[in-house]
C-alpha cells in the first residue's frame, strides 16, 4: 500500500497581500460619502434669529458701597440672538439707560436724588449716552444649557471685552436665557466713589464694581 502525502506550500510571511484598484475605489468612495454626509448634515443646519420679547425681558442691577448697597433695574429695549441649532453664533440687545430705576429706596425725595445722580456724568450720562448695548462676538458650550458667552459691552461711548457665564435654552420657538455680569464702572469712565482711584475717601466708597442680572426671552421670527 502507498501513502500519497501532498504537500501544499505556505505563503511566505514576506508576501504581502495585494491592494487591487477596486479597494483603493471603494475605500476612495466610502471617505467621499462620510465627508458629504457630514457637510450635508452641518449645512442643513441654518441659522435662525431670535427677537427679544421686551415684555418677558427683564434686566436689574445691583451696586455696592461701604455703608451699603442699592438695587434696581433697567430696560433692555430692544434686541435679537442668532443661533445654528445650539450654537449661539450671533446677536445683541441695548439698554434704556434713561429707564434707570431704583428699587430699595422708599422715600421718594431720596429716591430722586439718587436717580437723577445715577442718571448725571458723575455716573452714566443719560443725556449724552441714553443707550448701552452688548454685542455678542464668541458663545462657548461649557455643558448641557450652560455657555461662556463673551463680547463687547458698551457703556458712554467706551466699549470693553466681557465674559460671562450663562444658562441658555433654546428650540426652534424660543430663546431663554439668564445672565450674572460684573461689570468694572472704572473701565467705562465711571469713577466717582472709587477708592481704588480717589484717596482718602473712606466709609463713602462706592465698589467698582457693579452687577447686572440679565434675563431675555426672545421668540424666533
Amino acid at each position: 500500500m502507498y501513502v500519497h502525502i501532498l504537500l501544499i506550500p505556505l505563503p511566505s510571511k514576506s508576501i504581502k497581500p495585494k491592494i487591487t484598484m477596486k479597494k483603493i475605489i471603494l475605500s476612495l468612495i466610502t471617505v467621499a460619502a462620510i465627508a458629504a454626509f457630514a457637510f450635508t448634515t452641518t449645512d442643513a443646519i441654518k441659522t435662525k434669529t431670535y427677537t427679544i420679547d421686551t415684555k418677558l425681558t427683564s434686566a436689574t442691577w445691583l451696586g455696592k458701597k461701604v455703608t451699603g448697597q442699592h438695587s434696581g433695574a433697567v430696560n433692555i429695549s430692544k434686541g435679537t440672538i442668532e443661533s445654528k441649532g445650539k450654537t449661539i453664533t450671533g446677536g445683541s440687545f441695548e439698554f434704556d439707560m434713561t429707564s434707570i430705576t431704583n428699587t430699595d429706596i422708599t422715600d421718594k425725595e431720596w429716591n430722586d436724588k439718587l436717580m437723577t445722580h445715577l442718571k448725571s456724568d458723575d455716573f452714566f450720562g443719560v443725556t449724552k449716552f441714553p443707550t448701552a448695548t452688548f454685542q455678542i462676538t464668541k458663545a462657548v458650550i461649557k455643558s448641557d444649557g450652560v455657555y461662556d458667552i463673551s463680547g463687547k459691552l458698551t457703556i458712554k461711548g467706551i466699549t470693553n471685552e466681557i465674559t460671562f457665564p450663562a444658562n441658555v435654552k433654546i428650540d426652534d420657538k424660543t430663546f431663554v436665557t439668564i445672565a450674572k455680569i460684573t461689570v468694572n464702572r472704572t473701565k467705562f469712565d465711571i469713577k466717582y466713589g472709587s477708592a481704588s482711584i480717589f484717596d482718602g475717601i473712606g466709609d463713602k466708597a462706592i465698589s467698582d464694581d457693579f452687577d447686572l442680572t440679565v434675563n431675555i426671552v426672545a421668540k424666533a421670527k
